[in-house]
């Protein structure tokens, strides 16, 4: 089974094994993404060395300032908190949002009822930005009454009521009014919180509503500055609702409240001003800068990390290497590296600050700390943090927050290069190797036409030498020439051995006569021994040898002495029928039967080679019919072919002695028969090629005997032409 399954499969081809080769190039990206993929790491590493330095560098300057971190509360417990989330984005008040930022649906204060689904019921939204106070509110109310400018009174319409602590340490009160306009106004209240205190709008608190019919809810935008507040920032809100536009008197109140036993305020927890002074001019380009308190709160905040949203120019879909490589890197980064890349989990709003939380636990505790936190497929952040220590213990830690678009973009850039120079390198390696492949395949195998046309399917030299590749300066041109010399070499020995009958014939025919004349004198003078078994013995010997080397010349000198011969128009059909009835005389005891058409059959041929090609087959099939049998020759019209069929009834053929027997010096006649050298059926072969037609041995089909069949093309005759009959 091995053997057969290497006979079958000798290899890959030429042009296999070169482009098999040619993913050998496949080593140099490969390569190259690992050392990208390592700068990468060395230059994160150093930029979170970096920012590490830099937080630790900036938590100098607030070691043992407890004074900076004490301006609120020690105690938090005391107060119910209202945490003011520092904002990037420019606040544009239109009671939408949008503009507040990612994951701010986390971050609302609702107050009311416990369902939050009852008139009145409000969530609150605080921010800090640019010294304002900015206020959003989702109020729950089925309808909203706005202010009648004919009354003076301000509480007789839905309004919101803001109690405070001023920097003076006086009680403030403002009310804002909704207008019918949509417009949200501010005005300083009496104690009663029903007529204006000044008359006045307060310009300094604006503000803007917008009400949703489909939730029957409020959205309320406003912003109150800074300055109003004491350093404390006590603060508090009231929505006020009026729900009849005739009486307009208030059917509920909702209050942010602190718990019970509390003080009557509640504290607004905004960035500590030293503190934001001081960082304020240490931020830099691309990086945020955070103090956070041993309470996790936000003290100060300095820069911002701006997304760089670059409009990409239009591609086309086969030049959008960006998108081809965002969706290949992932699978290429598992095949190449062993890991997959870092997961990216959009739907998560607690990705970020998970990874910020860690942070800042970790350097609360003591720890220096810098992460890597990847939060979409084209941005990435390092958060560094180092802890502010006072009298041996933590009071706070500054963040340092920067992106790495810079590395990212340099590692993209050049992970798309190596990408793309590695495809266009692949392709253009590929194509020169197939064009180099198929030449070298075409030279290969002009070479190997070349050279077993050299040769004929029977063995006979035909080209004593070659002419492709012959001057090539290659191992294919070395492999030409070799060919072409061992060609030579053969046809000088082909040569010899078809001039050695000839010289054979001369040389022995001489003895031979000599030897002939001598038995023969011997013979005429001793008559008493012209009877003696060992003189007939003798005589055969002397004519077997010439019937040998009369053969061995004829078969050597055949192909010259065919193309002496010229072909004429003859009637087949009479030459087999002549040539059979002949034939019985020569034959005795043995029945030759000829069958052929009714008509003629016009073949265009040298007659006294087809009558020698005939004694071959007639010979070879009288040897081997079976006694008491006849042998048959037949001649078959078919169209444009003439077929003759000599057969005999005896042993059948095997396929291997059927495929050799019309080759040269072959015989199978058996070791009795040691006077055949297996030149019959060759003349036979020979004389049917050289008339245009072919030669074959077949098993009978009923398995009773052989037949040797010759096929010569049917000639066409045109009138006024009258074939030679026999």
């Amino acid at each position: 089974m091995l053997t057969q399954f290497r006979q079958r499969f000798r290899g890959p081809r030429l042009g296999t094994k070169l482009a098999l080769m040619g993913l050998a190039l496949l080593i140099v990206p490969w390569f190259s993404y690992r050392q990208l993929v390592e700068m990468e790491r060395l230059l994160v590493q150093g930029q979170s060395q970096a920012q590490l330095l830099t937080a630790e560098g900036i938590s100098t300057l607030f070691n043992g300032r407890d004074d900076l971190f004490n301006d609120l509360p020690l105690n938090l417990e005391d107060f119910q908190p209202l945490y003011a989330q520092p904002l990037i984005n420019v606040i544009r008040l239109d009671a939408q949002i949008d503009d507040w930022g990612d994951a701010i649906e986390q971050q609302y204060l609702t107050f009311g009822s416990l369902d939050g689904d009852q008139d009145s019921d409000f969530a609150l939204l605080l921010g800090e930005r640019a010294d304002y106070l900015y206020v959003y509110m989702r109020i729950q109310d089925q309808s909203v009454i706005y202010r009648d400018p004919e009354y003076l009174r301000l509480d007789n319409a839905d309004h919101i009521q803001l109690n405070f602590i001023r920097a003076d340490g006086e009680d403030g009160r403002v009310s804002l009014i909704f207008q019918n306009s949509d417009q949200v106004t501010g005005f300083a209240m009496d104690e009663q919180w029903r007529y204006a205190a000044t008359g006045v709008a307060d310009n300094r608190v604006q503000g803007r509503l917008r009400y949703d019919e489909s939730a029957d809810q409020i959205h309320v935008e406003f912003r109150f500055p800074l300055a109003l507040l004491g350093s404390r920032r006590y603060f508090g809100m009231t929505y006020v609702d009026v729900d009849d536009s005739v009486r307009r008197e208030t059917a509920r109140i909702t209050r942010t409240l602190p718990n019970a036993g509390k003080q009557s305020f509640d504290l607004v927890v905004l960035g500590t001003p030293e503190v934001r002074n001081i960082v304020q001019g240490l931020g830099y380009s691309g990086a945020r800068i955070l103090v956070i308190d041993n309470q996790s709160r936000v003290r100060a905040e300095a820069g911002a990390i701006q997304t760089k949203n670059q409009q990409a120019p239009e591609l086309t879909p086969w030049l959008d290497v960006a998108g081809l490589f965002s969706t290949v890197r992932p699978w290429l980064h598992q095949l190449i590296m062993g890991e997959p890349l870092a997961p990216t989990d959009l739907a998560r709003s607690d990705v970020k600050d998970s990874a910020a939380d860690k942070v800042i636990r970790a350097s609360l505790g003591g720890e220096p700390i810098a992460l890597r936190n990847r939060i979409s497929d084209t941005q990435e952040m390092i958060l560094a943090a180092h802890p502010i220590i006072s009298a041996d213990s933590v009071i706070g830690t500054v963040v340092v927050e920067q992106d790495i678009d810079d590395i990212l973009r340099f590692q993209r850039s050049s992970l798309e290069q190596v990408l793309l120079l590695s495809v266009f390198s692949l392709v253009a390696v590929f194509v020169a190797l197939l064009a180099f492949a198929g030449r070298l395949a075409w030279r290969i195998r002009s070479l190997r036409q070349e050279a077993s046309a050299a040769i004929d399917s029977y063995g006979r030299l035909r080209k004593a030498e070659l002419q492709s590749q012959i001057n090539a300066g290659d191992e294919i041109g070395d492999l030409s020439r070799s060919v072409s010399n061992m060609l030579e070499k053969l046809h000088q020995h082909n040569t010899f051995l078809e001039s050695m009958p000839r010289t054979l014939r001369h040389e022995i025919n001489n003895p031979l006569n000599t030897l002939s004349t001598s038995l023969q004198n011997l013979a005429e003078e001793y008559p008493q021994v012209d009877d003696s078994k060992y003189l007939a013995s003798a005589k055969r010997g002397v004519h077997t040898i010439g019937s040998i080397v009369q053969n061995l010349a004829d078969a050597a000198n055949l192909d010259e002495a065919l193309e002496a011969e010229e072909l004429e128009a003859v009637d087949l059909n009479e030459l087999l029928r002549s040539y059979v009835a002949n034939s019985a005389q020569s034959y005795r005891g043995v029945r030759i039967a000829y069958q052929g058409p009714s008509g003629g059959a016009i073949a265009m041929i040298a007659d006294y080679r087809i009558e020698q090609m005939l004694d071959k087959l007639v010979d070879n099939a009288v040897d081997f019919h079976r006694k008491g049998t006849a042998v048959r020759v037949q001649l078959d019209c078919f169209p444009g072919t003439l077929q003759i069929s000599v057969s005999n009834r005896g042993p059948l053929m095997s396929d291997s002695v059927l495929k050799s027997a019309f080759d040269s010096m072959v015989s199978h006649r058996g070791p009795q028969n040691r006077l055949h050298f297996g030149l019959g059926l060759y003349v036979v072969r020979v004389i049917a090629e050289h008339h245009g037609g072919m030669a074959k041995a077949v098993n009978l089909s009923d398995g009773s005997g052989v037949a040797m069949i010759v096929q010569l093309p049917l000639a066409e005759t045109t009138a006024g032409v009258t074939p030679i009959r026999p």
